[in-house]
């Protein structure tokens, strides 16, 4: 108590000069002149018995302020002590400015604390109802704004509502978010904005449908890009079309399916598709070229679980794209444990599309990405990086003519909507 400048009792003031830092304000909302005989507040207990101007204050028992302060607290209002009249109600209460002619509406009104020769102190308030100035200091304020100075800068944060006891059915997870959405409106001191930030996160972290969300740890993500070799593939002509892609992808991630798929889908519904599907692993967009045969231009070449070979059981052509699907029984030991994800996919890529971009979906700690060119053509090579997380600029890392790497220490968490665009000339 003391180090809020407060005595813990009237007999330890002599022991120690304490200065305290701690008020308890308010502001006139209404000014209003009544004629004699007029009463006031609930109950009528308090009746004028002279022309008088009353100040209404928006602090009632609501904020702990006391139905027994009722025609005995007393405020400051422009340095003067002035008295509190009628009945103390829930949100507001009303006080005597009669000696204050020239008060004006938003005036500040000091409950607890000082103005200018004046105070009222919480031992004060505390001897007027029989207290003591702990509990109204633990009281005080349950629904008011707190405002932090330090070094003459000021920080204003809402009060928390404590609750001990949460009954089952507010548990939910409509119960939840409700709560979440309104945190959202309050931080961001509008209901729009904080709508429009808490259906963005949702949406990103949860997609439409309200999916378990995943945490990925060492992302690895190894592109390499190289000319196709017309002796091998075909005609020239073939050859300066396309370019083969090698992507080597590596996680850690909690195994909730024994069965998952690895998606390419041919236009950006079918890509949306893929994603929105919680067995979905792994999802590649890839052009209907006409020079480009799916069996043979979209080929996974390995799955591993901790470095164990998942077999392919079956491949697809569906309404979402072309489905490879991979199981095999011994994962279902390993559901519910981290494990280590490896995938390596071949396939082609358009060579008039000069960009490759990689995407982060899941919240991930700990990226690296690589993307290796040598083996073409390519010029003037340079990524465009997005990341969203309190670290948005990863280390990146460029050899002229070989590659671009960008590293997020295993630390850092990236979140989606993140990713890299790298870019060329050809």
């Amino acid at each position: 108590l003391m180090s809020y400048g407060i005595y813990p009792s009237p007999e330890t003031m002599d022991k120690a000069d304490l200065l305290p830092v701690m008020s308890f304000k308010t502001r006139i909302v209404l000014l209003k002149d009544f004629p004699k005989g007029y009463s006031i507040g609930y109950n009528r207990t308090y009746i004028t018995d002279k022309a008088t101007r009353i100040a209404t204050i928006p602090i009632g028992y609501g904020d702990s302020y006391g139905v027994i302060l009722s025609n005995q607290g007393e405020v400051l209002i422009r340095g003067k002590r002035v008295p509190v009249i009628g009945r103390v109600s829930m949100d507001m209460c009303t006080v005597d400015v009669s000696g204050i002619p020239d008060c004006q509406v938003g005036d500040e009104v000091v409950l607890m604390g000082r103005q200018g020769q004046e105070s009222i102190s919480a031992n004060e308030i505390a001897g007027r109802v029989g207290s003591i100035s702990y509990e109204i200091l633990c009281a005080l304020g349950k629904r008011a704004p707190r405002l932090f100075i330090h070094k003459g800068k000021a920080d204003t944060v809402l009060p928390r509502l404590r609750r001990i006891y949460i009954p089952d059915e507010e548990r939910s997870i409509d119960r939840i978010d409700s709560i979440i959405r309104q945190c959202f409106q309050t931080r961001a001191r509008s209901e729009e904005l904080g709508d429009a930030i808490y259906y963005e996160m949702f949406e990103t972290l949860f997609g439409k449908e309200d999916r378990q969300l995943e945490l990925r740890e060492d992302f690895r993500y190894d592109i390499t890009v190289a000319e196709v070799d017309a002796g091998k593939n075909g005609t020239a002509a073939r050859s300066d079309d396309v370019l083969n892609v090698t992507t080597r992808v590596s996680y850690k991630k909690t195994l909730k399916n024994n069965a998952f798929v690895i998606g390419c889908a041919f236009d950006n519904e079918q890509l949306a598709a893929f994603f929105e599907d919680p067995r979905c692993e792994y999802r590649w967009l890839m052009s209907r070229g006409e020079h480009l045969v799916l069996e043979r231009d979209f080929r996974v070449a390995r799955v591993s679980i901790d470095d164990v070979d998942v077999p392919i059981i079956s491949t697809e052509m569906t309404s979402r794209g072309y489905e490879v699907w991979c199981s095999h029984e011994d994962l279902r030991e390993k559901l519910n444990t981290q494990v280590e994800v490896a995938i390596e996919i071949f396939t082609k890529k358009s060579r008039a599309n000069n960009i490759f971009s990689v995407y982060v979906v899941y919240p991930t700690r700990g990226l690296d990405i690589s993307f290796n060119y040598e083996q073409t053509g390519f010029r003037h090579v340079r990524e465009v990086s997005f990341f969203a997380g309190k670290h948005p600029y990863p280390e990146v890392i460029r050899e002229k003519g070989k590659y671009i790497r960008l590293r997020a220490p295993n630390h850092t968490w990236v979140f989606p909507n993140s990713g890299v665009t790298f870019v060329w000339d050809t």
